[in-house]
């Protein structure tokens, strides 16, 4: 029974292996923002600066996924950014995580996720609001193509030796 399933875990294996080719995944690929979305301003997010790194200092780090081709990326933006890849722009509003000494710790980011979809000109908000990393479930971004998940948030408290991110 043993060696039948170590054959089969070997061609399970094998068979992944041999359709992945070995050739390099695409990436997806940052495009322009047209200029009417560039200039829309983004929510302001009331942040309590005197605890940590201000919040123009912030940095998060989101991941972006296109189901239709398996294509994802990885991107850092600052609050008040966003960055379009092909038909998809996400912006950053403002980013967060819990002090070390406190608990649940949480990391947060509230962004805007716009689409545009295909034959249309315009983009459509499909999402707006606060990402948790610990708890992906709450706020979710709903669309039948993208992804939109938030994996970090850069920033320090004081008493920390050097800006931290969170570790989980």
């Amino acid at each position: 029974m043993r060696s039948l399933r170590l054959a089969l875990v070997g061609a399970s294996a094998w068979a992944l292996a041999a359709c992945s080719g070995g050739a390099p995944e695409p990436e997806a690929e940052e495009t322009e923002i047209p200029e009417e979305l560039a200039l829309a301003p983004l929510p302001q997010v009331e942040v309590d600066e005197s605890l940590g790194t201000p919040l123009k200092d912030r940095v998060a780090t989101l991941g972006l996924i296109n189901k239709r081709n398996n294509i994802s990326r990885e991107f850092e933006l600052k609050p008040g950014e966003q960055q379009r890849f092909d038909d998809i722009i996400v912006r950053l509003s403002s980013c967060e995580r819990t002090a070390p000494w406190e608990n649940p710790p949480l990391t947060g980011a509230f962004v805007q996720v716009l689409v545009q979809d295909r034959g249309e000109s315009d983009f459509e908000q499909i999402f707006s609001g606060w990402l948790y990393k610990e708890a992906p479930a709450v706020n979710v971004v709903e669309h039948p193509i993208y992804d939109v998940w938030i994996k970090d948030c850069t920033m320090s408290f004081p008493g920390e030796e050097a800006p931290a991110s969170s570790s989980n």
